[in-house]
């Protein structure tokens, strides 16, 4: 549940932006897009618009975490929540060859691709991703607690009794 919260925080925060700018709020439409700009190139003309302001993240990116989080959100539904065991990788690299292909067909010139393209083979990486992200949370949540340490001193008598160093100086700490 907490992980369902956090992530539609953040996700939110893609289309808070732009609401953000057109009503004035410039302040906070910056300190968003500034964090997301770690994360996305953010390029106008990659990106979809509400009142004329960009999305925090490009159309790929959206889709990304669009996918992420509806894929989280059924994730339930789909398998237990007990489940800490990933799938192959090799699942998790097939749901990138869409993305891959759309890249590649676009930047050797073949095919121009669209906001559409990038949001739905984003969306296919980002649904596939949770399948990897959620047994990992579940296991760091199901983890017990070692118990901790405790350390007892000895009784007065019996550290009295100890033998002492002070007999032997090369023995001595400086």
């Amino acid at each position: 549940m907490v992980s369902v919260v956090v992530v539609l925080s953040l996700v939110s925060l893609i289309v808070v932006a732009p609401v953000a700018a057109a009503s004035g709020h410039n302040t906070t439409a910056r300190g968003i897009y500034g964090a997301f700009a770690v994360l996305c190139h953010q390029l106008p003309e990659r990106s979809y618009f509400i009142d004329g302001h960009q999305f925090a993240v490009c159309a790929r990116c959206t889709g990304v975490y669009g996918g992420f989080t509806l894929m989280l959100l059924l994730y339930p539904l789909i398998g237990s929540l007990k489940n800490t065991v990933t799938p192959p990788r090799s699942w998790l690299f097939l749901a990138a060859i869409p993305l891959a292909i759309d890249v590649g067909v676009n930047v050797a010139g073949f095919w121009q691709n669209t906001h559409t393209s990038r949001l739905l083979t984003g969306a296919l990486l980002g649904g596939a991703a949770v399948f990897y992200v959620m047994p990992g949370i579940m296991s760091l949540a199901g983890r017990r607690r070692e118990p901790r340490v405790t350390f007892t001193l000895a009784s007065p008598e019996r550290i009295a009794a100890a033998p002492s160093d002070y007999s032997r100086p090369e023995r001595r700490i400086p």
